[in-house]
């Protein structure tokens, strides 16, 4: 020990001299850049603004390109080298707190703004669905909504004095629950890979061990009873995905935006930015629940206060007196605005309840009405496949009990 302290190898196989700052990055076209230059050397952005300047039509191709670079140049310093942010996150940090402002003025403006706003997510929605593509604004949108929602009841409600700490507590444990749930909607739905390509990842035709060396495996019925009653359901031709390269069991599906198969798939949730699967499914309805009550009861305290003397419900329409201050016309705004958003999560759970009774997915009931294979019930609200459901109370217990069995792993796995 002479007392020189050695240099820590750097990550990624690159030398003591290629380490990133946190204002570098490596850009889309591999090469080393840095924050400083990021409005330089841009020849597409060069050529759109030499094609505007001479009153050129811009080809679509180069505004493609003129977004995905200044998208990749949208970095912020981190530690060893800068890191990218997603644009889509930034226009609800914008236009949700503009809109509810501007919508606070008069009455018209709030019925045009609130009305409006809906429809841009569902235009939204329909472009980012039918490009397949990922995207967390609505993520954003959710998250920002929450907490501004909370900021303003604080604000609004709390330390006026309209409420006391109780009602405080309970919502802010509400939302406690909510962030706790969401966070575990989020995680893995069961995505299915090489080595897990059967019924709960032990009836595999095809693994690929550690070594890379693909081998096929035959799988003994009498030691996997239950392996063998779902593996007579599975159909190669159907069943196989030639995209992740897979036998998917029974009710698993290609999820076209994650580019995964996912056990037991329901369908992708945009507002969480992750698929339903077989994992996390319960959690799903949880979050769902636990938003439903929160919600609804910190609707109510916002309308006993600012609303004094009528019933929650009328008071939701009829309200005099609540656009003499901006203070209580902006928290009237707020109201409908989480009322709204209520409305819509809560007919999300209503079809998912419905479709856990019947025992159908969502993904199911699309390719049911797709291929005209089953009934339309309760106005329409559910579609029933007729395949798997086995009355009420046995269909909620298949449901409980999904994903909750161990996943079995090979020796190999862990060599």
């Amino acid at each position: 020990m002479n007392g020189v302290r050695k240099k820590r190898a750097p990550r990624g196989g690159r030398d003591a001299d290629d380490v990133l700052c946190c204002c570098e990055y490596i850009n889309q076209k591999g090469e080393r850049s840095h924050l400083a230059g990021c409005l330089c050397d841009c020849e597409d952005l060069d050529q759109a603004c030499d094609r505007w300047i001479t009153c050129k039509s811009l080809q679509p191709e180069v505004l493609a390109r003129v977004i995905e670079t200044a998208s990749d140049r949208f970095r912020v310093p981190w530690i060893r080298g800068a890191r990218k942010v997603d644009l889509s996150i930034l226009p609800p940090l914008v236009l949700l707190p503009i809109s509810l402002h501007v919508a606070a003025f008069h009455v018209l403006l709030g019925v045009g703004v609130l009305t409006s706003l809906p429809i841009l997510v569902i235009w939204y929605y329909q472009l980012t669905h039918r490009r397949k593509g990922k995207t967390l604004l609505f993520l954003s949108l959710a998250l920002f909504s929450l907490g501004y929602m909370y900021y303003n009841f604080v604000q609004e409600v709390l330390l006026k004095g309209h409420i006391g700490w109780g009602h405080f507590s309970a919502v802010t444990c509400g939302l406690l629950l909510i962030l706790m749930f969401l966070v575990k909607a989020k995680q893995d739905p069961g995505y299915l890979n090489r080595s897990t390509s059967g019924p709960r990842g032990a009836a595999r035709g095809q693994r690929e061990p550690a070594n890379g060396v693909r081998k096929t495996e035959e799988i003994s019925p009498e030691a996997h009873p239950c392996i063998q009653e779902e593996s007579r359901k599975l159909i190669p031709e159907k069943n196989y995905c030639k995209l992740c390269e897979v036998l998917r069991p029974p009710r698993s599906g290609h999820c076209r935006i994650c580019g995964s198969c996912v056990q037991r798939l329901d369908h992708h949730c945009v507002w969480i930015n992750n698929c339903i699967g077989a994992h996390n499914h319960k959690f799903f309805i949880l979050l769902l629940v636990i938003f439903q009550f929160t919600s609804v009861y910190g609707l109510i305290l916002t309308l006993r206060t600012i609303c004094r003397g009528h019933s929650v419900f009328s008071a939701l329409f009829y309200c005099p007196g609540v656009y003499a201050t901006y203070s209580t016309s902006f928290v009237f705004t707020c109201v409908w605005y989480c009322a709204i958003v209520t409305a819509g999560l809560g007919y999300l759970l209503l079809i998912q309840l419905l479709n856990i009774s019947y025992n159908v997915t969502e993904r199911e009931a699309r390719i049911a009405l797709r291929e005209k294979t089953g009934r339309c019930i309760l106005g329409g609200l559910v579609v029933d496949a007729g395949t798997f459901n086995q009355g009420f109370f046995q269909n909620w217990l298949h449901f409980l009990s999904v994903g909750s069995e161990g996943t079995e792993q090979d020796p190999s796995d862990i060599v």
